[in-house]
């Protein structure tokens, strides 16, 4: 049985794994963390702070001043600025703007 199987059954058990094994099931996660990240920024979309601020119908200065507050977080892709769809998607759902 290897350490994936063990780790899926939730087994309460003590285990002594050598070097290799360990190895292994660390390259298995990285994997499926990438995986995982390429599949969420596949489905992204992003937004340039003008587009965001037009679908919001706010001024690019509360724009700025959501992303110092932590309320609507900005990404930098290089020099450039945007804002994740799903985050502006979510403030247009329901939450209350400040």
């Amino acid at each position: 049985m290897n350490v994936k199987k063990i780790l899926n059954t939730d087994a309460n058990v003590q285990l002594v794994i050598n070097a290799l094994d360990l190895r292994e099931l660390f390259l298995e996660w990285q994997a499926e963390a990438q995986a995982e990240v390429a599949k969420q920024q596949k489905e992204e979309t992003y937004l340039t702070a003008k587009e965001c601020a037009e679908r919001l119908s706010v001024d690019l200065t509360t724009l700025w001043r959501w992303d110092k507050t932590g309320y609507l977080r900005k990404v930098k892709i290089g020099k450039k600025i945007f804002y994740r769809g799903s985050d502006v998607a979510k403030l247009m759902e329901g939450q209350n703007h400040e």
